[in-house]
C-alpha cells in the first residue's frame, strides 16, 4: 500500500530536531565536562595584583567566565564540525528527508545548543565564586552593589549565546568544506594561520568587529549578517554532496 501523506517541510524539520536533541545528549554531557574544566583553569583568575608593605600584603585576583566561554567557543565549534561529517548526516536517513530538511534541523539544534551554552556560561560564574569563597577561603568584593541584577543577567546570557551561535556557524561552514574536499583540512588551518599572524592580522581585526561593538542593536545584526552567510554557503556547500547510494 502506497501512502498518500505528504509531510511538509516544517514537520519533517521538527521531528528531525527533536530526535537530534534526544540522540546527541552526548553533545552536551561533553559541553559539562569542557566548562568543568574551564572552572578549575580559572581558579588563579584572569587578572591579579597585589601590593604590600612590611605589615600586610594584599593580593587581588579578578574571576570572570571569560576562560568558560572560550572553552565554549571551541565546543560549539567542533560540535558543528561534527554534524556535517557522514556519520551524523546519515543518522536523517531514518526520516522522510532532503537536504534542506537535515540543514535546517542542523541549524535549530546548534541555535538549541548555543543557548544551553550560554546560560551554562553565565552561570558558571556564579559557581567559581562559590567555590572561591566557601572552598578556597577567597573574600569576595563584588564590582557593582547590586547583588543580582536579571536583565543584566537575561542580557549575559544572550550576547554570549549569539557569541556561541557565530562560532557554530563558522564550524558548520568549515565542516561543509571539508566533506567537500579534505583538502581543506591543511589548506584552512593554514589560510587562519597566514590572516591571524600576518602584519595586518586580518583574523584579530574581523573578529574585532563582533567582540568590541558597544551597540546592542549593531552587535545583533552583525552576528546575524554572519550566521546567515555561513549557513547559507553551507546550504550550498552540501547541495554539491554525493547522494548516499
Amino acid at each position: 500500500m502506497v501512502s498518500l501523506s505528504n509531510p511538509s517541510l516544517g514537520h519533517v524539520v521538527k521531528k528531525q530536531f527533536c530526535y537530534k536533541l534526544k540522540a546527541y545528549q552526548q553533545v552536551f554531557t561533553t559541553l559539562v565536562i569542557i566548562q568543568v574544566i574551564a572552572i578549575f583553569f580559572s581558579f588563579n583568575g584572569v587578572g591579579s595584583m597585589g601590593s604590600g608593605s612590611q605589615s600586610i600584603n594584599i593580593d587581588i585576583r579578578y574571576y570572570s567566565a571569560d576562560i568558560v566561554v572560550g572553552f565554549t567557543f571551541l565546543w560549539a565549534f567542533v560540535t558543528a564540525i561534527n554534524l556535517t561529517t557522514k556519520a551524523y548526516r546519515y543518522d536523517d536517513f531514518a526520516f522522510i528527508t532532503n537536504r534542506v530538511s537535515s540543514n535546517l534541523s542542523n541549524i535549530l539544534f546548534l541555535l538549541a545548543a548555543s543557548v544551553i551554552g550560554g546560560g551554562t556560561s553565565v552561570l558558571s560564574t556564579s559557581l567559581l565564586k562559590v567555590i572561591m569563597v566557601y572552598f578556597r577561603g577567597e573574600q569576595l568584593v563584588a564590582s557593582s552593589s547590586k547583588m543580582f541584577v536579571p536583565s543584566e543577567f537575561l542580557l549575559g546570557i544572550m550576547t554570549t549565546s549569539f557569541y556561541i551561535f557565530l562560532f557554530c556557524a563558522l564550524g558548520y561552514f568549515v565542516g561543509m568544506l571539508v566533506q567537500i574536499n579534505k583538502i581543506f583540512i591543511i589548506v584552512l588551518p593554514a589560510i587562519f594561520l597566514g590572516i591571524g599572524i600576518g602584519k595586518e592580522k586580518l583574523l584579530i581585526n574581523l573578529f574585532a568587529i563582533f567582540f568590541t561593538e558597544s551597540s546592542l542593536l549593531l552587535f545583533i545584526v552583525k552576528i546575524v549578517v554572519a550566521v546567515v552567510l555561513l549557513f547559507y554557503g553551507s546550504v550550498v556547500l552540501s547541495n554539491r554532496m554525493e547522494v548516499r547510494s
